[in-house]
């Protein structure tokens, strides 16, 4: 996996080194709020983080730095999950924040790298990203990043824990290679 750029972010490949700054993250019961509702547990960070190291060539987990400051981390992997899409040349985006550094545009600006990695060096036709339907700071992301609405739907998984808002079902959006390419010329 490459090292990508953004005008204010670099974005490096996950790595062992890295484990602590996923605990900071996923320790954060607000950061978790809309994934688990609660702060993950220092063995649970350092399962997650054995799965996210175990990705297909070319995709994975990128740590976003502005200089030295630890911004949050960047996803882009196949479909997995039993409400994702199967088949043909598309992946899911994602992307967890620290708190200090939400709401200053961080999350659009490396997922629209992403996003721009996956289409021109990846060749994928189609890149898509869900959340909870009542979490609308992560669907303005998604919708500042470029994707669109797509469908509402309700999960197939069995959640061990009902989050507040669980009733409201999920959402995807998504953006075509094709679409892409049209607007960014």
């Amino acid at each position: 996996m490459p090292t990508l750029h953004t005008a204010r972010l670099t974005l490096v490949p996950l790595a062992d080194e890295h484990l602590e700054l996923e605990y900071e993250l996923d320790s954060d019961p607000a950061v978790m709020r809309y994934l688990t509702g609660r702060a993950a547990t220092r063995a649970e960070v350092e399962a997650a983080h054995r799965r996210r190291m175990a990705v297909s060539p070319g995709f994975g987990f990128w740590m976003g730095f502005r200089a030295e400051d630890f911004i949050g981390w960047w996803i882009l992997r196949p479909p997995q999950g039993p409400d994702q899409p199967s088949g043909g040349r598309q992946a899911e985006l994602g992307y967890r924040l620290l708190r200090r550094h939400w709401r200053q545009g961080y999350a659009g600006e490396g997922s629209r790298e992403l996003i721009r990695y996956g289409f021109s060096e990846l060749g994928l036709d189609r890149i898509f990203a869900q959340t909870m339907a009542v979490n609308t700071p992560s669907r303005a992301t998604m919708a500042s990043a470029g994707l669109t609405f797509a469908r509402a739907y309700t999960s197939a998984e069995d959640f061990q824990e009902v989050l507040p808002g669980t009733e409201e079902g999920e959402v995807e959006y998504e953006i075509t290679r094709s679409r892409w390419l049209r607007e960014t010329g």
